[in-house]
């Protein structure tokens, strides 16, 4: 059994793979990566990472993008090969984490010790847990999951050859609207834990 353990999430907004990614890493005592991961890339330069976040995750616009012999001048883009080259140097150095977001099933399919889950939930369960920790009313819940979905979709659509979502592309796939979220968890650790003593 390998002692690395490499884990990306992917998740439908509101569904509580955040939370869900979140326990996991406590749980195994790894790394957690999301939004953070600029903070980590950046270090102690806060200014840097203060400026990039607003092209953390954001598509390019094609008006303003020129890509030649591979190349784009897009920061979106750079920012996107910078987060990808970090995740592989961690993964290389022998770290064990869990990555939320970023393609991480992409970028981190060709390692044996790597398991890629996606989370989904049911619309109605999705748009309360939205309204549990936000002052929107139904409705903007919904536009949010709605917008929110779509942007995320789209950006890794762009970067992978995977369909965001596909569970094609994923060891795993689960609805936590079934078993809640920590039911969910102790399903997915128990997922971990198994395949890794087949690593």
């Amino acid at each position: 059994m390998s002692n690395q353990v490499l884990i990306s999430l992917g998740r439908e907004f509101g569904s509580g793979g955040h939370k869900i990614a979140q326990k996991i890493a406590e749980r195994l005592g790894i790394t957690y990566y999301d939004k953070n991961i600029l903070d980590h890339m950046f270090g102690e330069n806060t200014e840097l990472a203060a400026k990039m976040k607003k092209y953390d995750e954001k598509h390019a616009n094609p008006l303003l993008t020129r890509r030649v012999k591979g190349y784009s001048n897009s920061m979106e883009d750079i920012l996107v090969e910078q987060q990808f080259e970090f995740i592989r140097e961690k993964a290389e150095a022998g770290e064990s984490f869990i990555i939320v977001g970023r393609c991480g099933e992409t970028v981190l399919r060709d390692y044996r010790n790597h398991i890629s889950i996606f989370v989904l939930g049911d619309l109605y369960d999705k748009v309360c847990h939205i309204q549990e920790w936000s002052n929107l009313n139904e409705k903007e819940a919904l536009d949010e999951i709605l917008r929110v979905d779509r942007i995320r979709k789209r950006y890794h659509n762009r970067h992978s050859d995977i369909k965001w979502g596909d569970s094609r592309g994923y060891d795993v796939c689960v609805n936590d609207t079934r078993l809640g979220i920590d039911g969910t968890t102790e399903l997915l650790l128990s997922f971990i834990e198994q395949r890794r003593e087949m690593m």
